[in-house]
């Protein structure tokens, strides 16, 4: 229908279409366009003929055509039992990979990290947990239904509509407050059958509508098929759907001891040094630690058992005393832990994935003679590992090795770059400058 005429003379229509560009229109733009369409002034073919992407245009027919409200405050409540739900759904033994690949590397990042099920109920809904506070404003939840038929465009939803991966940006959602909001999603099958399982969805601002989020989320969902096939053929148990504890002591952040609520969010308490020290010793010593044996640990001059067992009983408080056992001093519950995660990936020789787990040194901070033997032999064991492969032609190993803050003043990793076969003259000549930066420092 034609839209109605404004006092320049003009349909509303009309001024959108003068206004458009070549390329992806911007966001008033689309949002111009987006209200006429909701409004009624103007019809499917104008909405075609401009420059929202086919494939938003056809889904925002289809939200209206089945009575989507964009004005809804959210999406709807599908399911109450939400926990049955994910602990018999087939996308659960899969859920390790997917933290993993990227709840992990979400926590701080302002993204939110959905697994959906083949209707559209979101199962869990983890990351960042400030914009998982935020995106429970628009019911952004497990448990509620973020199918396309009834919270309108949004990537998981439209997704799983076409059984194909695609990004929403910003405007082009259906509903109105999912707009300032961007998605990227992909639909993940059964390995046997091919029956469509379910989503994987990172949302968030603009950062997680590009490319390479694109591909980051398909390569999860490629990750996750095969983890549920090779489950299948080797007819193992499933790991747990519920999250172990997680500690974070590598790099300059604070340490902080991660878990999940009910709801599947992520929550991150941070920690003191001395709690962080104790963590990472009794998760080294899963036999237990007496109060004497881990005061000598902790401090081999100045630290008393009366002082270790006050220490105790205060991160008792912080963990749970449901974690935390005595005499001897124990985990009750098995954790994960980034400095684990490295030292696991150099036993398996996989020094790639110990790269992207080694945020930087083990705690900087502390004063524990034990901790300081870690780090050291944790530093050691990495750039070891990553000099014997650079002599393997495997530079960019080196190269992300030098990056990191223990690797630039490395002098003999900047002297293996810069022998190194196959380099261009402009970075043979960067590691040449370098070195010769270091040789002046040194004297």
């Amino acid at each position: 229908m034609a839209g109605s005429k404004t006092s320049a003379g003009k349909t509303s229509a009309e001024r959108v279409a003068a206004g458009r560009v070549a390329t992806r229109p911007s966001p008033s733009q689309l949002r111009a366009v987006h209200e006429l369409f909701i409004a009624g002034e103007v019809d499917a073919t104008y909405l075609n003929s401009t420059e929202v992407r086919p494939v938003v245009a056809q889904s925002w027919q289809r939200s209206l055509a089945v009575g989507v409200d964009p004005d809804l405050d959210g999406a709807r409540a599908a399911v109450t039992a939400i926990e049955r739900l994910r602990e018999t759904h087939p996308l659960a033994p899969a859920l390790p990979v997917i933290r993993r690949l990227l709840v992990d590397d979400a926590i701080d990042s302002g993204v939110v990290v959905a697994v959906s099920a083949a209707d559209g109920t979101l199962l869990w809904v983890e990351g960042d947990p400030t914009a998982c506070r935020k995106a429970e404003a628009m019911n952004f939840v497990p448990g509620a239904d973020w199918s396309e038929r009834s919270a309108g465009t949004n990537a998981p939803g439209t997704a799983l509509a076409l059984d194909r991966e695609l990004q929403i940006h910003g405007s082009e959602h259906f509903s109105r407050v999912v707009q300032p909001w961007s998605c990227t999603a992909a639909p993940v099958h059964d390995p046997a059958t091919g029956a469509l399982l379910g989503a994987i969805d990172l949302t968030g601002g603009t950062q997680v509508a590009t490319s390479q989020t694109l591909a980051l989320v398909r390569a999860t969902a490629v990750a996750v098929e095969n983890h549920l096939a090779l489950l299948r053929v080797a007819g193992i148990g499933a790991e747990p759907a519920a999250r172990k504890p997680h500690l974070v002591v590598l790099g300059g952040d604070r340490p902080r001891w991660v878990t999940t609520d009910g709801y599947g969010h992520l929550q991150a308490t941070h920690l003191t040094g001395r709690h962080a020290d104790i963590l990472v010793l009794l998760s080294r010593h899963p036999e237990g630690l007496s109060a004497d044996h881990l005061a000598v640990l902790l401090d081999d001059k100045d630290l008393d058992v009366v002082t270790v067992r006050a220490e105790m009983s205060r991160l008792r408080k912080v963990i749970g005393a449901e974690n935390l056992g005595s005499r001897p001093y124990r985990l009750l519950t098995t954790i994960t832990s980034d400095v684990a995660e490295v030292f696991e990936a150099l036993d398996a020789g996989d020094v790639d994935a110990a790269l992207n787990r080694y945020a930087g040194p083990l705690l900087t901070q502390s004063v524990s003679p034990a901790i300081a033997r870690l780090r050291t032999q944790l530093s050691t064991t990495l750039r070891d590992a990553v000099l014997a492969e650079s002599k393997q032609g495997r530079t960019d190993l080196l190269r992300r090795w030098l990056d990191l803050p223990e690797g630039r003043d490395d002098r003999d990793g900047w002297q293996a770059l810069r022998d190194s076969a196959g380099l261009t003259p402009v970075a043979r000549a960067q590691a040449r400058g370098h070195l010769a930066g270091l040789d002046y420092e040194l004297g």
